[in-house]
């Protein structure tokens, strides 16, 4: 009998970040359809949400942190992980 294998340790810290990051991203979407719906452009909802992000940022990991943040979201960007016409599968 063929016995399947358990996840490691690793892959449920995984899943669990996965989790957390849509839980996070379902509140961001939120607070996006808030402000548009309280008349707020997209430009300013953006640069609002970025600037509290880097805030929060360079207070939990200090500036060298949000510098790799943001190297790090180049080139995710760049790879194209971004763009409204990437398909998920």
């Amino acid at each position: 009998m063929e016995r399947m294998m358990e996840p490691s340790l690793t892959d449920i810290d995984d899943m669990i970040v996965h989790e957390k990051m849509q839980a996070a991203l379902e509140h961001q979407n939120e607070a996006w359809a808030d402000g548009m719906a309280d008349g707020i452009e997209p430009e300013i909802i953006a640069d609002a949400a970025i600037a509290l992000a880097m805030r929060e940022t360079i207070r939990l990991h200090g500036e060298e942190g949000a510098e790799a943040m943001l190297n790090s979201l180049r080139e995710r960007m760049l790879a194209g992980e971004f763009s409204p016409q990437r398909s998920i599968q």
